[in-house]
This record gives C-alpha cells, sequence and structure tokens, in this order.
C-alpha cells in the first residue's frame, strides 16, 4: 500500500532552497520515491489552509516513507531545506 509524503512549505530565501533541491530528488529515489507533486497552482476551496508551495512524494509502503525520512542522507538534505522554507510534513499511509 502506498503512502506519501507531503510538504508545505513557506519559502524565505529561494537560493537557498535551491541547494536542498539539487540533492533532495536522488535522495527520494533511493527510497522508491516519486514526485508527484511540486507546487503547481493551487486554490483554497474551503478552511483558512493557505500553503505556498507544496511537494507530495508517492513511496511504495509506509514504512519506507518513514525510513527515507529518518535516514541520514535526508536529514543532512533536511538542513539545507530549513535555510531557505520553513515546512509541516506530513507522512501519512494510503488506502
Amino acid at each position: 500500500m502506498s503512502a506519501y509524503a507531503i510538504l508545505d512549505l513557506k519559502i524565505f530565501d529561494k537560493e537557498k532552497l535551491q541547494e536542498y533541491k539539487k540533492v533532495a530528488p536522488e535522495i527520494i529515489k533511493k527510497f522508491d520515491g516519486k514526485i508527484i507533486v511540486r507546487g503547481g497552482e493551487s486554490n483554497t476551496v474551503e478552511g483558512n489552509w493557505t500553503p505556498e508551495r507544496v511537494v507530495i512524494i508517492e513511496f511504495p509502503t509506509y514504512e519506507i516513507a518513514n525510513q527515507w525520512w529518518n535516514s541520514d542522507e535526508y536529514k543532512k538534505a533536511t538542513e539545507l531545506r530549513k535555510k531557505g522554507a520553513n515546512t509541516n510534513v506530513l507522512i501519512i499511509d494510503g488506502i
């Protein structure tokens, strides 16, 4: 069963975020992850959630998604991301 990592980024330094964007996709691939949403136009139709940039990554399983998140490689990438954006992250099991 697939699982998803959902990231809601509030970017404050686009140049610093570029460093993260150079390394993150390869780490995601190592865990059989696939980016299925990265930015794009969005429209809040209910509630007050106003994400600036949403990224959704699909993984084969919930366990693999959590292994990716907790991996030493991704922890290093996370430090790069934090230099350019504040992020809310959710890992959720699919159906």
